[in-house]
């Protein structure tokens, strides 16, 4: 008879599939839909602002390499600050990064509601989200391995038409559209570029990335996890071209925004402007896969997390670290983030849109400075140049460099952020009976921690 509590995750996928995820989750073609807003914002260098924001984000990448090498659980952020400094910090970290992990799929399924109710005005929006929702839910229960080839297949399907995109923008480019010439600078440098509206535009661009760290919770489902660290950085190097040459192409072609009718989503305009309608239509055919990619991956990544926390007792273990004896998925978690993702009906998300920001700059903050509690203070690692450089300097940097993205926070997404982490401090005072009781200690097997120290 099987015993559902030892049950366990499936190590079902290799490099290649934890990459895709990766970037199914950072959904490359956003480049084309906040391309108007951040030209705007840097005075026509929309590449430069990518490229600032990769250099930002390669710190960070890099300190998520070291930690999952050294803790091989699902839990990233939240698993890191819990084993260096403090179980009760590791919670806050988890919490605090649950706003972004748990809101994606929402917002997911909203973008899917208004495609669907764009095309089908006549049916009500609620019956796309509930089919929607319930596919995805479904696909993530029953295995990771189809939901990782699933979202692989509509990874290369946006990858194709962004090939596209770049042929059409080629021949467009010849011809003498936008600045008439394949190889100018303009995209990059000119007089009126501002370091400030630079930095500006970065912070905007950063969040294009987010989903390399979603990479660290399959650690426990990769078939080798000694992968992880390549996973993660080749996630972040090829999303990171991605963006870069699609920014650049976009802005040789479109110099300023005049041309366009609607500024905060340009990619239809652009589809049809390269293209013609029949590009637009699969150009926007290829949005609505990048979409169902990232609400797959991201489903599946904040699923991961509540079950890390679960298993550590941190939330009712019999229920979140609860594993599918056949499916190996944590399905209670599937299909709650499923229900969480059918509030998508309600009519705007802006602002929870906005709160994603929040968690993701807690997760991204701490795992800089996890690196340093964890090499420096408990290992010593401050004896040479190297160790200097790689476990003081570096993750400095990195949370450095993060610091200039909580500058730019907006103000609604500070309050909303605060305001949900001071919810999860009243639950942890009543789980922990106002800090008189340890939250359990999840307990590594020797086996799994990296001797790469």
């Amino acid at each position: 008879m099987i015993k559902l509590e030892k049950a366990t995750l499936k190590r079902s996928l290799g490099l290649w599939a934890i990459v895709g995820l990766g970037l199914g989750y950072m959904t490359p073609t956003i480049v084309f839909d906040t391309f108007g807003i951040v030209s705007n914002e840097t005075n026509g260098v929309v590449p430069l602002a990518y490229l600032t924001a990769l250099v930002v984000m390669l710190f960070t990448a890099i300190s998520y390499g070291k930690m999952v090498q050294v803790f091989p659980s699902a839990g990233s952020a939240y698993t890191y600050t819990r084993e260096t400094m403090s179980p009760l910090l590791g919670f806050i970290v988890g919490w605090a990064a649950l706003l972004d992990y748990i809101l994606l799929p929402m917002v997911n399924a909203l973008i899917i509601r208004i495609y669907m109710v764009s095309v089908f005005p006549s049916v009500p929006a609620w019956i796309w989200v509930v089919i929607y929702v319930a596919a995805v839910t479904g696909l993530n229960v029953w295995s990771m391995g189809k939901t990782s080839s699933l979202n692989s297949l509509l990874v290369v399907f946006e990858v194709v038409l962004i090939a596209a995109f770049i042929v059409l923008a080629f021949v467009k480019l010849s011809q003498g559209m936008g600045q008439g010439t394949i190889l100018t600078t303009e995209p990059l440098f000119h007089s009126n570029i501002h370091l400030g509206a630079i930095l500006t535009g970065a912070t905007v661009v950063c969040f294009s990335f987010i989903g390399f760290d979603a990479v660290t919770m399959y650690a426990e489902e990769a078939v080798d996890q000694k992968t992880l660290p390549r996973a993660i950085m080749l996630t972040v190097f090829i999303g990171g071209a991605i963006f870069f040459v699609c920014g650049y192409f976009a802005q040789a072609l479109f110099p300023d925004v005049s041309n366009f009718k609607v500024t905060d989503d340009t990619l239809p305009e652009i589809g049809l402007y390269v293209g013609g309608q029949f590009f637009k239509l699969v150009f926007l055919a290829g949005a609505f896969a990048a979409t169902v990619a990232s609400g797959l991956a991201s489903h599946a990544s904040v699923s991961r997390l509540l079950f890390v926390m679960g298993r550590n007792g941190v939330l009712p273990k019999k229920l979140f670290s609860y594993v599918h004896p056949k499916f190996r998925t944590p399905a209670f978690n599937v299909i709650l983030v499923g229900v969480v993702s059918l509030l998508a009906i309600a009519p705007s998300l802006e602002l929870i849109s906005s709160f994603i920001n929040f968690g993701a700059l807690i997760a991204f903050t701490f795992v800089n400075l996890s690196v340093i509690a964890h090499f420096v203070f408990r290992h010593k690692k401050y004896k040479t140049g190297k160790d200097i450089f790689s476990y003081i300097i570096m993750p400095i940097l990195g949370a450095g460099t993060t610091g200039i993205l909580w500058y730019n926070l907006q103000a609604d997404a500070l309050i909303g952020g605060l305001v949900w982490v001071a919810i999860g401090l009243i639950y942890l005072m009543f789980q922990t009976r106002f800090f008189r009781v340890k939250i359990a200690d999840f307990a590594f097997d020797d086996a799994e921690k990296s001797s790469a120290l």
